[in-house]
């Protein structure tokens, strides 16, 4: 796990503590461990940070609920990686793909006694945040996911609003592969579990823009489902009948950024963005990989859907593939999580 760090910038110097307050308590350590420590050997409440506070390049989040920790990633490189505290049992945090509705530096909670929620970032509006918190080495929050505050800190000057985080769960080896069996995009309006229907026989595609109008796309490509799905903030306005000729195994995580591929005779004039992989856990060797025209023509999708998701993508949209099914009914029961009252972490 070590070489993830090769990237890391000498700027680790930079997390310095933040100040205490009466009303405001400070949780975990208040510097970046060295550069080099495994993450695996990261005790409850320390983190490590290579990355500027605002930096150039796409970003995204990856929290592991089985080795309670969460990686950052700059244009697919770990930029930083922490101990975290995620939900205890009866409020556990959902598993799924999620985007940064909301940031709030001094976030009060409206459910819990007005509790101080430092840095928050928004993944549901009924209950599920990033925010600085209480950091036990297990997990114990109602659902949110408990970083330390400098951390906490420090994330929330590099991200932008529409980020996208995925919460993903292992079964077995903990410093392995976060191999999700239940990559789930999750409502952001009630936290519940997204209607993923299959296609009716004969459709190849659906598109409902209207869905949600405006924001920030996210995708989600099951090879076992033969299905690619299109969010735009959290919610589905597309799906697609998919193609993978040679697909990759297991779980993989591709971010786009800037400019655009060069023309190639399969996509007769499509203009498809670059993509840069991110070097999740399992397969850190793929970190800030630029991805060749030959894998994305590996996909085949309806040209009239291509023509109607490419204009949306734009530098930080994330595409999270694999080859498990997410259709619900292949990942066992499902369970309440959050309830639907009105919003008020």
């Amino acid at each position: 796990m070590k070489r993830l760090f090769i990237g890391i910038a000498l700027s680790v110097s930079m997390a310095l503590a933040v100040p205490a307050t009466a009303s405001v308590p400070v949780w975990g350590a208040k510097a970046s461990s060295p550069a080099d420590t495994p993450p695996a050997d990261l005790k409850p409440g320390e983190w490590i940070w290579g990355g500027r506070p605002v930096g150039a390049g796409p970003m995204a989040v990856i929290v592991s609920l089985t080795e309670q920790r969460a990686y950052a990633y700059r244009n697919g490189v770990l930029i930083g990686v922490t101990t975290v505290s995620t939900g205890r049992k009866g409020y556990e945090t959902p598993t799924g793909v999620f985007t940064i509705l909301q940031k709030d530096k001094d976030h009060h909670s409206k459910k819990y006694d007005n509790a101080p929620m430092p840095y928050q970032q928004r993944l549901t509006w009924d209950g599920v945040a990033l925010h600085a918190g209480g950091l036990p080495g297990y997990p114990e929050s109602h659902g949110c996911v408990h970083m330390p505050t400098e951390f906490a800190r420090l994330l929330f000057d590099a991200t932008n609003m529409g980020m996208t985080v995925v919460v993903a769960e292992q079964g077995t080896a903990p410093v392995t592969v976060v191999h999700p069996s239940a990559v789930i995009p999750i409502d952001p309006r009630n936290g519940s579990d997204l209607d993923l229907a299959p296609l009716a026989s004969g459709e190849l595609y659906r598109w409902t823009p209207e869905a949600s109008p405006a924001g920030p796309i996210s995708m989600v490509l099951s090879v076992a489902d033969g299905t690619v799905f299109v969010f735009r903030n959290g919610i589905e306005i597309g799906r697609s009948k998919v193609q993978v000729t040679d697909p990759l195994t297991g779980t993989h995580a591709f971010i786009v950024a800037a400019g655009y591929m060069p023309d190639s005779p399969n996509r007769a004039g499509l203009r498809m963005p670059n993509w840069i992989t991110i070097g999740i856990p399992g397969h850190g060797d793929e970190a800030g990989k630029v991805v060749d025209e030959a894998l994305v023509d590996r996909v085949a999708v309806p040209r009239e859907f291509m023509e109607k998701v490419l204009p949306l993508l734009s530098p930080g949209s994330v595409l999270l593939a694999t080859d498990e099914s997410i259709q619900p009914s292949t990942t066992g029961p499902k369970v309440k999580v959050i309830d639907s009252n009105p919003p008020g972490v």
